[in-house]
């Protein structure tokens, strides 16, 4: 087979006018970036009526990779290919995991988006917007501070960092203001960019005008009085808006098979909630009837924020959930080493099945209905998918082999039917209401859906839930940081593990886009590179006049 740089440039791509008009979208109302990426400006869609909701989710990843984005692509390509009018909204990749251990993220073989070495890289400067709105908010707490503190801010209770959008430890704790009058030292430290409370915002925001309302409520720190700050205190909003005028326009692009795909914002699913924007999925809704979309991560992660923050936040209801599965993830969630996967193995895949169970359970909670996609690796052996296909199949779970990487739409055509037939009257519903208090929406998720038995609030999360309640913050939901891999907050507890407690170790108050986040186990919210990074394995050279990108995936 071709590799993916292959397959992507002997692809046919149109032009992007060409994809706006198959939307309908007049070309007074794209802004291009070059012939095949543009940002749109959508008018005159709201008494569209609303098309149909797909989320694509997984179950507990493994350091093998299950192909969710790739999944997600072949199926929107697929639906199209049975004459389902279906668009894609994915989000933006970050730079940090495109340098780092992941690689890109925009799918592979014969289901990727286009042109993946610009969306991989810095496509259309979103996330760099993001990270200037957020450090232009940063210098200007410590100019205030330096230049009088007439708000009287307290310095060591500064809560906001700076951003930058790469794997870096080395920024996790610093000390700023070294120097002679360089400032008022203090110690503080960097996130990844997009695990900003700027790049939520985005993501949650109806328009223009809304994100510059939630960008006045961020909460920066508080005074020595312990009263908080807010960004409107430093008269920043203004102008982080005006940085962000550009970047709240989704952005469109296309398939190899011509799907047309909006792609826009990019937060986290084991930092911040893992989807893209509300915006772009809004449009998408209106402009098709069917939308495919993802959210990071295992269904305890991306899919448990995707129900109860997006959902509830935009008013959305989801149709259908499909659950990624692979026979490799099976195999390591039941005890076997990565190097030792291409080995047929029943009994590892048995051990591992209780994983994928619990996350269709989890699933079930919301009332939304579920089809597996098992995405087929050249490694699986015919007799250990049929393993698979037939253990669901007997206890009636909608279960489809997904072979779009190696065949495009043609290897999705039996997961689209099955997810159209899934298709229901819409009974979702959150799993928590937003009156219990902060502590009791913390143990749902964490009983409901990690299954833990209880749930340890060291002292300075402890602290932070007293200030959150006294400041009348507490009918907020909850977004959890925590490790991917596992469940439980310890990522060696892999398959379904039992007899756990999760440690909340920090909470943080995002007023502004309008979640509380609990910091749960040993999770960074600034990872660090691998040993051998993506960085060290990448390769350009110009052949033909061409720049040819060789490990951008």
């Amino acid at each position: 087979m071709k590799t993916d740089i292959e397959i992507a440039q002997s692809s046919k791509m149109k032009k992007i006018v060409d994809i706006a008009k198959k939307l309908n979208i007049d070309k007074n109302n794209i802004e291009l970036y070059g012939d095949y990426k543009a940002k749109i400006k959508v008018e005159n869609i709201k008494e569209n009526k609303n098309g149909k909701l797909i989320l694509v989710t997984a179950m507990s990843p493994t350091k093998a990779g299950e192909g969710k984005t790739t999944t997600s692509i072949g199926l929107a390509d697929a639906l199209n290919k049975i004459n389902k009018n279906t668009m894609l909204c994915l989000r933006e990749p970050s730079l940090g995991p495109s340098f780092g251990m992941k690689g890109g993220a925009c799918g592979g073989g014969y289901a990727q988006v286009l042109p993946m070495e610009d969306i991989n890289l810095h496509f259309t400067g979103d996330i760099h917007a993001v990270t200037t709105a957020h450090n232009l908010l940063s210098a200007m707490i410590d100019n205030s501070i330096f230049q009088g503190n007439l708000l009287n801010i307290d310095p060591n209770k500064v809560t906001w960092k700076r951003v930058v959008d790469l794997n870096d430890r080395a920024l996790r704790e610093i000390e700023i203001g070294l120097g002679e009058k360089n400032g008022t030292p203090r110690k503080t430290g960097f996130d990844i960019t997009v695990a900003s409370e700027i790049m939520a915002i985005l993501c949650l925001s109806k328009d223009l005008m809304d994100l510059k309302e939630k960008i006045k409520k961020i909460i920066i720190g508080y005074t020595y009085d312990d009263i908080p700050v807010n960004v409107k205190d430093l008269k920043a909003e203004e102008a982080m808006t005006l940085i962000m005028k550009d970047a709240i326009k989704p952005n469109l692009v296309q398939t190899i098979e011509l799907t047309p795909t909006l792609i826009h914002g990019g937060p986290f699913a084991n930092i911040a909630h893992g989807c893209n924007s509300i915006i772009a999925t809004s449009n998408a809704l209106k402009l098709s009837d069917y939308v495919v979309t993802e959210a990071g991560f295992g269904s305890d992660l991306g899919g448990e924020k995707f129900f109860d923050l997006k959902c509830r936040i935009g008013n959305l209801k989801p149709s259908v959930a499909v659950v990624v599965s692979t026979v490799r993830a099976l195999k390591m969630h039941g005890g076997v080493l990565k190097e030792d996967l291409y080995k047929v193995n029943l009994e590892a895949i048995k051990n591992g099945i209780p994983n994928l169970e619990r996350h269709i359970e989890n699933i079930k909670k919301y009332n939304v209905p579920i089809v597996i996609a098992l995405n087929k690796f050249d490694t699986d052996s015919k007799k250990e998918l049929d393993f698979v296909v037939n253990y669901f199949k007997d206890k009636n779970i909608n279960i489809a082999i997904s072979e779009v990487f190696s065949k495009g739409s043609k290897g999705g055509i039996d997961l689209a039917i099955k997810v159209i037939d899934s298709i229901k009257d819409n009974k979702f519903k959150p799993i928590y209401n937003l009156d219990l208090s902060i502590e009791d929406k913390i143990k749902v998720i964490a009983k409901e859906i990690y299954r833990a038995n209880n749930v340890i609030f060291e002292k300075e999360a402890l602290n932070m839930l007293d200030k959150i309640n006294k400041l009348g913050y507490n009918n907020l939901p909850i977004c959890i940081a925590k490790t991917q891999y596992s469940f439980s907050d310890d990522e060696k507890l892999i398959g379904a593990p039992t007899n756990f407690d999760i440690t909340i170790r920090e909470i943080r108050l995002s007023i502004g886009a309008g979640f509380i986040v609990c910091i749960a186990g040993k999770i960074m919210t600034m990872p660090g590179l691998p040993k051998e990074p993506m960085a060290c394995k990448m390769k350009i050279n110009t052949i033909d006049g061409k720049n040819i990108i060789e490990g951008l995936f």
